[in-house]
């Protein structure tokens, strides 16, 4: 497996470990954003923005001080308020610029507003893009083009996955390698196809992930990687080796957890405690 860990100069200052950009949450879907946004900060990223609907913004602020955050404009019901496509783009400019990596989808539901910023993010973001979770769902629903001259990376679950290629689950996990392989390379996109023993491809190069346990089947764990993979991508990995090597040192902090303690007990939360300790192990 092609993982590779970015430098970390001595005379580095914050700026030098990229900035991230994570577009996520929703009413009672805030721990998604606090998760991805404290995952990106244990990774090594110097600077992440989390941008999330104003009426979570103090519950995601409060989770994690180390990364800033970001409200955006809700309608009555606290969703992302649906706004032209004029100011949309100028608002989403305003926060992608200066950006080494955007990630979009974690907890941020799949409401007329949320499909509005998934269009917008596909079409406008010039860095590396990572969709997870209902930014993928979107994606499939709307038929989105993902042909983008900046990198893109996907992280679906054999669900999500079978949504993209008009299949189910269970197909999917019948024939993983080659589903894949054919939808990166027909698409132009690094695919993380998560799940026991999770491939990773761009249609030419692929890997089958060796760490991760069931410990990690738990609700937010998905959430943890998308953020490890966007720092990765902000401190200028190339996208395969950043998805590789995320998804290693995602799953070697279950396995750190899970011996240490107990893969029954573990949460996803228990991975951002791990993340240093896999970084440690992978450095050595």
């Amino acid at each position: 497996m092609p993982v590779s860990l970015p430098p970390r100069p001595d005379d580095a200052h914050k700026g030098t470990f990229g900035r991230v950009l994570i577009i996520a949450g929703s009413p009672g879907m805030s721990g998604a954003a606090c998760l991805s946004g404290a995952a990106a900060l244990r990774s090594g990223s110097g600077l992440v923005t989390v941008a999330v609907p104003k009426s979570i913004q103090s519950i995601v602020a409060a989770f994690e001080p180390s990364y800033t955050t970001v409200g955006l404009a809700c309608d009555a019901d606290e969703q992302l308020q649906i706004i032209s496509d004029e100011e949309l783009s100028s608002v989403l400019a305003g926060h992608i610029a200066g950006r080494d990596a955007v990630a979009i989808g974690p907890g941020l539901g799949q409401t007329r507003g949320a499909v509005q910023f998934v269009r917008a993010a596909v079409r406008q973001v010039d860095a590396p893009l990572i969709l997870d979770a209902d930014a993928i769902s979107i994606v499939a629903a709307d038929q989105i083009s993902l042909n983008r001259a900046a990198p893109t990376i996907l992280t679906p679950h054999p669900g999500e996955f079978g949504r993209l290629t008009n299949s189910t689950a269970s197909a999917v996990r019948m024939d993983r390698m080659d589903r894949a392989q054919e939808f990166a390379r027909g698409n132009g996109v690094v695919l993380v196809l998560k799940g026991h023993r999770t491939i990773i491809t761009d249609g030419a190069q692929y890997c089958e992930n060796p760490t991760g346990n069931s410990g990690m089947a738990t609700g937010g764990s998905g959430d943890v990687l998308t953020g490890v993979i966007a720092s990765l991508c902000g401190q200028k990995l190339d996208p395969f080796t950043a998805a590789v090597t995320g998804v290693y040192a995602h799953g070697l902090a279950g396995d750190l957890c899970a011996t240490a303690s107990s893969g029954r007990g573990m949460i996803a939360s228990d991975l951002l405690h791990w993340l240093p300790a896999a970084w440690a192990k992978m450095e050595q």
